[in-house]
């Protein structure tokens, strides 16, 4: 009779450790965390594409940057050179396709030297920000004495 006891405590502890190991090994089937879904952002800036009226400026600029979907977080470079006079404001503006105008969205910090400047920064975007900015009806501009309502602009492209 003990030895029925003891081939069955035995049997339970063999389970009960076959069960402990395996709830500790590794598990093979989850799925890795996507990767970060990154969008590279480029827009050409000029006086031919302010709207609703061109400017005859010969000032032109750049646009470039990054949009991380996974986090929401778009990061940009603005430079420019050759404008009527020294920047007083720059924006992305949107919703808006090429041909409209829109109200600005994220305004620009600034550094200016004389006709030229630069600004770079990063925002976390809403749901609809992304949603427009993804599909192109976003634009760049910069803005002088000379031409308030822009004097250079260009549409932000964001491709993968």
């Amino acid at each position: 009779m003990k030895r029925n006891h003891f081939f069955a405590g035995s049997s339970i502890f063999a389970i009960l450790l076959l069960v402990t190991i395996a709830s500790c090994s590794k598990d093979d089937n989850t799925t890795p965390p996507p990767a970060d879904e990154i969008y590279t952002l480029n827009a050409t800036m000029n006086g031919a594409n302010e709207k609703p009226n061109a400017t005859t400026s010969t000032g032109t600029g750049t646009t470039t940057g990054t949009y991380n979907k996974t986090t929401h977080t778009l990061q940009y470079n603005v430079s420019w050179t050759g404008l009527t006079g020294t920047a007083s404001a720059g924006h992305f503006h949107g919703a808006a396709a090429a041909t409209a105008t829109a109200n600005p969205v994220i305004y620009f910090n600034l550094v200016n030297s004389g006709s030229a400047g630069t600004a770079s920064g990063s925002a976390v975007l809403t749901t609809q920000q992304e949603s427009d900015l993804l599909a192109g009806l976003w634009y760049s501009n910069i803005h002088t004495a000379a031409n308030s309502g822009g004097e250079i602009r260009g549409q932000v492209a964001a491709t993968k």
